[in-house]
């Protein structure tokens, strides 16, 4: 299993300790969410504070625009270095073009759906994708419970992935522990972001390698 720990969850005010414990953990990206107080109720953190992340961070950077319009910002993403850009089907009205432009700059294109979006929307779509990310909490902030709908929806986008033979991995973001971590990967997941579950924890390199080793 692939772990993507949620930077939404770390210690704001003092950021490189969490950053570090990132860097000599076993996890596998640093999972952004920028949010922008319109598209989600409630707003993270801009470019600024990504560019000073994306300095000291030594893992892949996996990018999640909750953002309206976040084909206007694919540079900005791509100057960051980052390996994975993350855009919402609800927020995209020309999905296709945003996920060329995404590959054209030379990053992993994702699509993330929404609690309430159903998989088969993605029917047109799917064989383009890099990684689709299914959202199991209403995204906006952190700690929520797990929506657990979404182990239903990891199996029927798993059968839209094998019957495309698209080459999508499958990442869940909301609500994941142990316990959610392992009926996630039963029923298909390949990538678990966690939050409050790592960082919130006494020893996070711990809850990561639980995580990895489901």
């Amino acid at each position: 299993m692939e772990v993507s720990p949620s930077l939404l969850a770390a210690n704001f005010a003092n950021l490189t300790p969490d950053i570090e414990m990132i860097n000599s953990s076993e996890c596998d990206y640093l999972h952004l969410d920028v949010m922008d107080g319109v598209f989600v109720p409630n707003i993270s953190f801009g470019f600024p504070v990504l560019g000073s992340v994306s300095k000291i961070c030594r893992k892949p950077l996996d990018v999640h625009l909750m953002i309206v319009e976040p084909d206007k910002w694919i540079s900005q993403v791509r100057d960051l270095g980052a390996e994975i850009m993350n855009v919402h089907y609800e927020a995209c009205t020309h999905l296709h073009s945003v996920v060329s432009r995404i590959h054209q700059a030379g990053m992993k294109a994702g699509v993330t759906l929404n609690p309430a979006t159903p998989v088969s929307l993605l029917s047109d779509i799917i064989e383009d994708v890099d990684l689709v990310l299914l959202m199991s909490v209403n995204p906006g902030f952190g700690g929520q419970k797990f929506i657990s709908n979404t182990l239903k929806k990891t199996k029927e986008l798993l059968n839209l992935i094998k019957s495309s033979n698209s080459k999508a991995k499958i990442e869940i973001d909301g609500g994941v522990n142990e316990t959610t971590g392992a009926a996630l990967k039963e029923a298909g997941a390949d990538i678990l972001v966690a939050g409050s579950y790592v960082f919130g924890a006494q020893n996070p390199h711990e809850r990561i390698s639980l995580l990895k080793n489901l």
